[in-house]
C-alpha cells in the first residue's frame, strides 16, 4: 500500500539529511510505527508521504501511485492525518470540524450528517449530546476522538498520525490507544504512525520503523524487534526491560496448558497478557493460575510455561508452544 525507495531529504543549513535513502514497505491495513531519538527523521518521513514536505530524492508510492505526480491539494484530501495539537477549527461546532473535507469533497448535506453521526458513534461519543458543542467544550482526550473522527471522514485509506496522543495524561492516553485499536481492528487502515514512546510503539505497531540520524536501523515486528534487537543501539532503545515488553504482546491462552488444572483459585481471563499474569503470580507468591471464566476454563498457565516463552527468543518462537 506504502512504499518508499531511496527517499531522501535534506534541509537548508544542515550537513546532514534529515532522511537518508530510506526504503520501506507499509503493507495494506498495517500499522508502521516510526520511532527513534528526536531528530532523526520520523516525522519528516512521516509528512513527505502527504507532501507537506517534498522529498530530495527517491519515491513514494501510495496505493501503486507515485504521489509526486498528483495534485499536493487532492493528495491531502485523500490521506487522513492526525496531529498532536489536534488542530479542530475553534470557531466551528464538533460536526462542522468533522464534515470539513467531506464538505471539500462536495459531499450533499444527508451524506455529511450521516457521516458525522456515524464517526462520533464510532470513537465512542454520542452524536446527540456532542455534534453541536464547539472544542472549547471537550476535555483533551474528547478533543483527540474528535481529530480521529475528522481524519476519518473521507473513509481515506491511508492515514498519518504524528504523535496523536503525545499530549494527553497517562490514564487517558490508554484509553484512547484501547479505542484506536478497536477502531482499526473493523476498519483496518494503512497507518503511518510517529511516536517517541517504546511502549506505545509495541502497542499500536504491526510493523516498528526504529530510525536514527535519518536512516532507518531496523524495521519489523515489535516480538522480533524484542527478541532479536538489530545492534546494541536498538537494545539500548527498547530498554532493558525488553523481556517484559515482550511478555505483553504474548496472551495467556496460547500459553496455557490446555486441559490443565489448576489448584490455584487465582485465575485470569485467556486475552490477559503473559506480564498480567505474572504480576498476578509474582504478587500473590504463586506459580500457576488458572486461565478462563468458571464458565469456560483453557487450562493452567505456570511460571514454567512463561519462561518456555522468555526463552522462545524469535518472531517465529511467538507462536504457543507445543501443548
Amino acid at each position: 500500500m506504502i512504499s518508499l525507495r531511496g527517499l531522501t531529504k535534506r534541509f537548508a543549513g544542515e550537513m546532514l539529511p534529515a532522511v537518508d535513502s530510506l526504503s520501506l514497505e507499509v503493507g495494506a491495513g498495517e500499522t508502521c510505527v516510526l520511532i527513534g531519538p528526536s531528530g532523526c527523521g520520523k516525522t519528516t518521513t512521516m509528512r513527505m508521504v502527504n507532501r507537506m514536505i517534498e522529498p530530495d530524492a527517491g519515491t513514494i508510492e501510495v496505493a501503486g501511485r507515485d504521489v509526486t505526480h498528483v495534485d499536493a491539494i487532492e493528495l491531502r484530501r485523500s490521506i487522513g492525518y492526525v496531529i498532536q495539537q489536534i488542530g479542530l477549527f475553534p470557531h466551528m461546532t464538533i460536526a462542522e470540524n468533522i464534515a470539513t473535507v467531506p464538505r471539500l469533497l462536495g459531499w450533499d448535506e444527508a451524506r455529511t450528517a450521516m457521516r458525522v453521526d456515524e464517526l462520533l458513534n464510532l470513537v465512542a461519543m454520542d452524536p446527540g449530546a456532542y455534534r453541536a458543542r464547539f472544542p472549547r467544550e471537550l476535555s483533551g482526550g474528547q478533543r483527540q476522538r474528535v481529530g480521529v473522527a475528522r481524519a476519518l471522514a473521507a473513509d481515506p485509506p491511508v492515514m498519518l498520525m504524528d504523535e496523536p496522543f503525545g499530549a494527553i495524561d497517562p490514564i487517558t492516553r490508554a484509553k484512547l490507544q484501547d479505542e484506536f485499536l478497536r477502531i482499526q481492528q473493523r476498519l483496518r487502515k494503512t497507518i503511518v504512525f510517529v511516536t517517541h514512546d517504546i511502549d506505545e510503539a509495541i502497542r499500536m505497531g504491526d510493523r516498528i520503523a526504529i530510525m536514527r540520524a535519518g536512516r532507518l536501523v531496523q524495521y519489523d515486528k515489535p516480538e522480533t524487534i524484542l527478541a532479536r534487537p538489530a545492534d546494541a543501539f536498538v537494545e539500548e532503545f527498547v530498554g532493558s526491560d525488553r523481556v517484559l515488553k515482550r511478555l505483553s504482546l504474548l496472551t495467556a491462552g496460547a500459553y496455557a496448558e490446555a486441559d490443565g488444572s489448576s489448584a490455584s483459585a487465582l485465575a485470569v481471563p485467556a486475552g490477559a497478557t503473559l506480564r498480567e499474569a505474572l504480576t498476578l503470580m509474582l504478587v500473590n507468591d504463586v506459580d500457576e493460575v488458572a486461565v478462563g471464566s468458571d464458565a469456560r476454563r483453557v487450562g493452567a498457565l505456570t511460571l514454567a510455561r512463561i519462561r518456555a516463552a522468555i526463552r522462545a527468543g524469535s518472531a517465529d518462537s511467538a507462536e504457543p508452544p507445543p501443548q
